[in-house]
């Protein structure tokens, strides 16, 4: 898993982008054109709108490749009080909330409010999505266009905050996530779980569950997860 991060300092907020975490889902270029213009360069202008609108963009990037530091005092990103895993049709899983990616050994990878998680076996940046998906990938999923979480997706009694959800990746094999998350997938509502071993070789027939297929199909991973 690797970083390729640039900054653009704005007076009031700097906007830090991590272009290997990036898979275009376009919420920053649609949300804020005058801030996020890739025909531009820099293509990042923190200047072109206030910090309040930026941020408030920058954390609709579901993937985690876009965040901000505010140099105004004005408040940094809050930890959402429930955990959300959403599956994306014909694409990778969103995770939303305190979450924490470890390896097989128990080291840490990554902790952060947003990632894009790769479910269809083929990225180069293993376990994060690099948009492999778009050539080699289809499965059921919530639309991409719904598949953003905003506050007022969420149940209003959720808490302030519910506990880390652990996501595990085993070594050629899914991700095994621990602690309390809502699952959100096509055709079903959102379900409450603590627990669950989901696909990430894009084979399973019960997506976006694991049903073992990683085992028949050869399913390998990097040596450091």
């Amino acid at each position: 898993m690797e970083e390729d991060i640039h900054e653009y300092e704005g007076e009031d907020i700097t906007v830090s982008y991590d272009s290997n975490r990036c898979i275009h889902a376009k919420e920053c270029v649609e949300g804020l054109p005058a801030v996020f213009d890739t025909s531009r360069r820099p293509w990042v202008d923190p200047a072109g709108a206030g910090a309040d609108d930026v941020a408030a963009v920058v954390e609709r990037c579901p993937t985690g490749a876009l965040h901000y530091e505010r140099l105004d005092d004005g408040p940094a990103e809050s930890v959402p009080g429930r955990n959300t895993v959403t599956v994306v049709e014909d694409g990778p899983l969103y995770l939303h909330g305190d979450v924490e990616i470890r390896t097989a050994d128990d080291d840490s990878l990554l902790s952060d409010t947003r990632i894009g998680v790769c479910r269809c076996g083929h990225s180069e940046n293993k376990p994060l999505c690099d948009n492999s998906h778009d050539r080699v990938f289809t499965a059921d999923g919530v639309d991409p266009g719904d598949a953003v979480v905003d506050a007022s997706d969420l149940d209003e009694d959720a808490p302030d905050h519910d506990g880390t959800l652990t996501v595990t990746v085993t070594r050629n094999g899914p991700l095994s996530l621990d602690g309390p998350f809502v699952l959100r997938t096509a055709g079903a509502e959102p379900e409450e779980r603590t627990s669950g071993t989901l696909c990430r070789c894009g084979h399973s027939e019960n997506k976006p569950f694991c049903d073992g297929t990683h085992q028949q199909v050869g399913f390998t991973t990097e040596p450091d997860e």
